[in-house]
């Protein structure tokens, strides 16, 4: 149901938009222009007058809120921890036996949580709900579980390309707005040119795993500026991999020396 404090932050800036986006765009607006500490009073204030809902679960942002998740839902996040698959990163021995049979066409992976429940929800209202807020406590998810566990010298963070036909149905590219919260954080630059889409490829959804590596093989280009670089690939979800393993192949070709790929969740 609509209520009168959530119609209104809609139409508070004379368009439609998404409330969460918007008191996230207020908030981050006091962040820049008010000294530290301030910022939280103005995320009160808006509260106040306009009471913010978690995205999942649409229940009231309360304490050890992650905004725009509740404390709830940010809790219950089933985090990864080691040990894991050095090369693929699903939870147990050090080299899984899909890895260990087959190489990865990188050289290690990361991902910050099992791909179910809340983050499931989440992920899905980030993607398809165009609740682009939700990048920032999916960045913080990723650098808090996973950034430790980095190897240094990362060169550039390359968001995993989306079809421009989807990217501009959707408006953005999840990938990139989760590279843009890390890049800063790990120290690094983002470099979205450095692998491109050359081809259409269909939704991977509901394909098979060999329909999935069909589907995008040879559908990515890279650029020569990752010769010799230490990359990081970063996307939302490792599903199979067939993707991932499309846009490492093509950079591999450019001549990278490292590759790295890191997501918010791991299909386990």
């Amino acid at each position: 149901m609509t209520t009168g404090g959530s119609e209104s932050r809609r139409t508070l800036l004379g368009r439609p938009t998404d409330p969460l986006s918007l008191a996230s765009d207020l908030e981050r607006r006091a962040e820049s222009r008010r000294p530290f500490g301030l910022a939280a009073l103005a995320t009160a204030v808006l509260d106040l007058v306009f009471p913010a809902l978690c995205p999942v679960c649409q229940t009231r942002l309360g304490a050890g809120r992650r905004d725009p998740l509740c404390g709830r839902c940010w809790d219950a996040i089933e985090r990864i921890a080691p040990p894991y698959c050095d090369a693929c990163g699903m939870p147990g021995a050090p080299c899984c036996a899909r890895c260990a049979a087959e190489p990865r066409a990188w050289d290690y992976a990361r991902s910050a949580a099992c791909y179910e429940g809340r983050l499931r929800e989440a992920l899905h209202a980030f993607k398809f709900g165009g609740r682009r807020a939700l990048a920032r406590p999916l960045g913080d998810l990723l650098v808090e579980q996973c950034a430790a566990a980095l190897p240094p010298g990362i060169a550039g963070l390359v968001p995993v390309p989306l079809a421009w036909e989807r990217e501009r149905e959707r408006g953005f590219n999840q990938a990139r707005l989760l590279a843009e919260r890390l890049a800063p954080r790990l120290g690094t630059t983002l470099r979205p040119r450095w692998a491109v889409r050359v081809r259409t490829t269909r939704p991977q959804s509901d394909l098979s795993a060999e329909e999935r590596r069909a589907n995008v093989r040879g559908a990515f280009r890279a650029s020569a500026a990752a010769a010799g670089q230490h990359v990081l690939l970063v996307d939302d979800v490792f599903t199979t991999g067939a993707t991932l393993d499309a846009c490492a192949r093509a950079l591999r070709d450019a001549g990278a020396a490292r590759i790295g790929v890191l997501t918010v969740a791991r299909v386990i």
